[in-house]
């Protein structure tokens, strides 16, 4: 397994170096990338408001905004101009305040500049902690992102060499501006087609035929809701299985980053979310051959399309609609430590503005190393020993409970882990997840430094 090295912090001028050499960025990106194993060892209580004067002050809007805003939406399903005053505290008193919330120790490096996010969170992806956060919990439209939640929630239903030959009805109600993969009615496609078409091009096309196979649209999101109650994504509203705008759809990056901590537990999740490039088939014709067109993935830090490839880099989702403006969340590796990002809606309205500020907080948390206290933790599903019921907080004495061990089936040879992947949650004492931490390269993975489409138009 290859040596990988934290990336040093960026520099304008780095970033235009690293711009020029895009391609062989995705060269290497391809033989270093690790596909990410997501552990949720026991929980420690979380660190109580009067123990963090490092965190921001609760009148703090977020960057980019103005007081004297409304605090409420706009009745056609916009968010708010600013947080409301309180938030949710599950995973740590601090992720209900408003404003910037971190904790660093002497020798730490500053958080980037220039994060406009409305929201956004780094953390630990095996340990939990959330090294820092920004309205962690604004209740927010999540556009693509939500189909982590999706992935993660139909994903096992539905074996992935199924054939399944397409009805019109189940290409009805898509939004106006839809992304798709191009899927016609009429030709078969495998599941593991469509979901290639799910998370590449971020294709609502698939997702409704993958709904329709899972039961209906209607079902499709009760199971959906389910799931992230689970989950405990209290914050999650779910209208729509694609994450298209729609009244009352709501997310929060907190949410969105226990979806792709979720999700990741799934060796199948984990190929999808990490392809870079793919074939995907041709609508079929009778008496001609079926051929082929290619397909890139929209995740910019992965392909890097318009900025640098990010090392390390493993999925997850991005999105894009006019309600939520740009969402993204990642997740990459260095030396053995995998961290989640979660940004949504970039006040700073520049192309691959998501990207940039994802990537720059990824630097920071590599950076930072282990000078900070966690303002927070990701909690474990209710169904799991470490979870409570919904808005309680996580329970577990220490990260030490938690014991590597084998795993089995599910993992097809990219990483060997215990849980969801292997079809039932080990737990021992409050371990939300326990995973064996080896992590092999992907075999399965399919790349190319090839650049594909350019990305389609909305989510």
């Amino acid at each position: 397994m290859p040596t990988i090295t934290p990336p040093a912090p960026r520099c304008p001028a780095t970033r235009r170096r690293r711009a020029r050499a895009t391609t062989a960025a995705l060269a290497a990106g391809a033989s270093l990338l690790l596909p990410l194993a997501t552990a949720a060892p026991a929980l420690a209580t979380p660190p109580s408001p009067a123990s963090s004067p490092a965190s921001s002050p609760a009148a703090t809007p977020p960057a980019g905004q103005q007081d004297g805003h409304d605090a409420t939406g706009d009745g056609k399903g916009r968010p708010p101009r600013r947080p409301p005053a309180k938030m949710s505290t599950l995973g740590g008193a601090l992720l209900g305040r408003p404003g910037v919330q971190v904790r660093t120790e002497p020798g730490a490096p500053p958080l980037p500049r220039d994060l406009s996010g409305d929201s956004w969170l780094i953390a630990d992806a095996e340990s939990g902690d959330i090294l820092a956060a920004n309205n962690a919990h604004w209740e927010l439209p999540p556009a693509s992102t939500l189909k982590m939640l999706f992935a993660d929630t139909v994903l096992p239903k539905l074996p992935k060499n199924q054939q399944h030959r397409v009805a019109a009805a189940e290409l009805e109600g898509m939004g106006e501006g839809s992304s798709a993969v191009g899927i016609k009615e009429g030709s078969s496609y495998s599941v593991h087609d469509m979901w290639l078409g799910v998370f590449l091009r971020s294709g609502n096309d698939a997702v409704h035929v993958l709904s329709a196979m899972n039961g209906g649209i209607a079902r499709t999101v009760r199971d959906m809701q389910a799931h992230a109650d689970d989950l405990q994504a209290n914050d999650t509203h779910v209208v729509t299985p694609d994450g298209y705008d729609a009244d009352g759809q709501v997310s929060s990056a907190y949410d969105l980053t226990l979806f792709a901590r979720s999700g990741l537990q799934k060796a199948d999740f984990r190929e999808y979310c990490s392809t870079a490039h793919a074939q995907f088939p041709d609508e079929e014709k009778p008496g001609k051959p079926r051929g082929s067109f290619p397909i890139a993935n929209t995740n910019r830090l992965l392909t890097g399309q318009g900025v640098p490839a990010y090392k390390g880099m493993a999925g997850v989702k991005n999105g894009s609609t006019t309600n939520a403006g740009n969402t993204f969340t990642g997740v990459a590796q260095h030396d053995g430590r995998k961290l989640l990002v979660t940004v949504m809606n970039p006040s700073i309205k520049e192309p691959n503005q998501v990207y940039r500020e994802s990537a720059a907080l990824l630097d920071w948390g590599f950076e930072v190393g282990s000078h900070f206290k966690p303002v927070g933790v990701l909690v474990p599903p209710k169904s799991t020993a470490g979870g409570k019921g919904r808005g309680g907080a996580s329970s577990g004495s220490s990260a030490q409970s938690a014991a590597s061990v084998g795993g089995g089936g599910g993992d097809d040879g990219m990483w060997t882990a215990v849980g969801l992947t292997a079809g039932a949650l080990l737990v021992l004492g409050a371990a939300g997840y326990v995973v064996n931490r080896r992590h092999p390269l992907p075999e399965r993975v399919r790349r190319t430094a090839k650049e594909g489409p350019k990305d389609p138009p909305v989510a």
